[in-house]
């Protein structure tokens, strides 16, 4: 049965989450769609994707959170997703230096294959390891900055800034539309089917 919160929504934003293999994506999306988290999840085959409905500014809008593979061998697949997100959420493992380093290739590939206007987010996760981080908050922030995107550094074990994360990349796709949104309320338009991500379905998703 599919729960009903799911079933009414004003929005549908289509959230990307992308990264190395490793870094947590897949604990990351669990934690803000169910909650829950898993050590032994095996790496995401191809894509994968949850959904969870919020509440922003008085409106219900659906996410439809898509998780990537991080494998050199899925980038066909996964980067033909890139194109219709409304935002994309680009992870890195703070205890790990060659997920930070590759930041630049995952930018790359957002600015080749993602819409101009895609809202972008970097997230340094597993900061509840201190005792074996690598990467300091402060080099995550010089990224963000020097390509004026926001920064949360994140733990999907602790529960630490996931919902924050999510909720402010979403809430910037809001404010984004607001201005159209008002223009075509003024003029009669329905603005929600415009809103409506042309991505198919699942695809080849395979289970985590």
């Amino acid at each position: 049965m599919i729960h009903e919160s799911l079933l009414h929504h004003d929005l549908l934003f289509k959230l990307l989450l992308i990264g190395d293999s490793g870094v947590g994506k897949t604990c990351v999306l669990f934690r803000f769609s169910d909650d829950t988290f898993n050590t032994t999840f095996i790496s995401t085959i191809g894509i994968d994707f949850k959904i969870k409905t919020v509440e922003l500014q008085g409106k219900k809008i659906k996410l439809q959170i898509w998780d990537t593979a991080g494998q050199e061998r899925f980038h066909t697949i996964t980067t033909s997703y890139y194109r219709g997100a409304n935002g994309i959420l680009l992870v890195y493992d703070i205890t790990q230096p060659k997920t930070f380093d590759n930041i630049s290739k995952w930018l790359r590939n957002i600015n080749e294959h993602a819409s101009e206007d895609v809202e972008r987010m970097l997230i340094g996760n597993k900061c509840d390891m201190e005792d074996k981080r690598l990467i300091s908050e402060e080099r995550g922030k010089k990224v963000a900055e020097e390509n004026g995107i926001k920064f949360f550094e994140t733990s999907a074990k602790e529960n630490i800034n996931i919902e924050l994360a999510f909720n402010t990349l979403a809430e910037d796709i809001l404010n984004k539309q607001r201005p159209i949104e008002d223009n075509n309320v003024a003029t009669g338009v329905n603005l929600q089917g415009g809103n409506q991500s042309s991505s198919g379905g699942p695809g080849s998703c395979c289970k985590l």
